[in-house]
């Protein structure tokens, strides 16, 4: 009897628990509520929409009254002749990036961390954080200013220094390395800004430490700051692979022409000319579906690995 009414006791006193800590907290709470709603009426509300992806939508019918039509729509997609080359373009991009765009910033803030004059560090700082508030429209501009053809920049020191043209924006060749390049320009300054918090809060008495035992600038480097910094490095790649399958819109439709299709359409440009321009809404949805799924995969897949290598994982 007496075990019985213990039992029966421990969910109400869990109860009284949760709502003493809701009532101590009861201003932080206030404090999240309007992110929690925006998050609520703009990121979930809008989910209802992916159910036009599994039917014949028709603005006129709306949702009630479209035809449902199972899994058509992906089986199209998949017997697209276009969808191999839609993959094989998106991933080269993401995967340059991943290559190429993702350790420059640990490696700049790496560098930035180890200047003593502050004001040659916050000076430098500054400067390769302009570029992440120019628009994607700005830096297109800047792009053609510097290599087209006509009166590109880079084209008109070329032929100052007896070398020919180079098309530069219409080869196909180069279009990826233009993409790589101008993110790189654009947010490895911005990107060094997580880096370098998660370095300020290294104890000072490890790096003592280490130079009391004869360590130097680089040992000290690789052996107290970026083991520091792992976990950040590690959640920062997971969720970089979780949007694998994206590539920003923007960046990619200024950049594309006619000469430079074959490489530079991705599922963003194709959901935007199919589904915007042609109106199939239930198609394009599919796609975008299909992407979202891929990333989430990858970003459980890659979670689970790192916790199995002993890391601490995202979630």
């Amino acid at each position: 009897m007496k075990v019985a009414n213990f039992q029966a006791k421990k969910p109400i006193q869990r109860q009284n628990k949760v709502w003493n800590k809701l009532k101590r907290d009861r201003y932080l709470y206030l404090l999240g509520l309007p992110g929690l709603l925006c998050m609520i009426i703009f990121k979930y509300t809008p989910m209802w929409g992916v159910l036009i992806a599994f039917q014949d939508y028709s603005p006129f019918l709306g949702f009630l009254k479209s035809e449902w039509v199972g899994f058509e729509n992906f089986t199209l997609f998949f017997n697209n002749p276009d969808f191999f080359m839609l993959l094989r373009n998106t991933l080269a991009i993401n995967l340059l990036s991943l290559v190429f765009f993702f350790p420059v910033p640990i490696i700049l803030s790496l560098m930035l961390n180890e200047v003593r004059n502050e004001v040659f560090k916050r000076t430098i700082q500054s400067i390769v954080y302009l570029p992440h508030f120019l628009s994607w429209v700005i830096i297109a501009g800047l792009t053609f200013t510097m290599f087209s053809t006509g009166e590109g920049l880079v084209n008109n020191v070329l032929i100052s220094l007896g070398f020919d043209r180079i098309e530069w924006l219409t080869t196909p060749e180069y279009f990826w390395g233009f993409l790589t390049g101008q993110s790189i320009w654009k947010e490895a300054g911005w990107g060094t800004v997580i880096f370098l918090a998660a370095m300020a809060n290294v104890d000072p008495q490890l790096y003592e430490a280490a130079r009391i035992d004869g360590a130097n600038r680089i040992q000290q480097m690789w052996s107290i700051t970026i083991p520091a910094i792992q976990n950040v490095i590690i959640i920062l790649l997971i969720l970089k692979l979780g949007h694998i399958m994206d590539v920003g819109f923007e960046q990619v439709f200024l950049l594309q022409n006619s000469a430079v299709s074959s490489v530079s359409d991705v599922f963003d440009t194709y959901i935007y000319r199919v589904g915007v321009k042609q109106s199939q809404f239930s198609y394009t949805t599919a796609v975008g579906l299909f992407k979202s799924a891929i990333g989430l995969l990858l970003v459980i897949l890659s979670n689970k690995m790192v916790k199995k290598a002993g890391g601490s994982g995202f979630y």
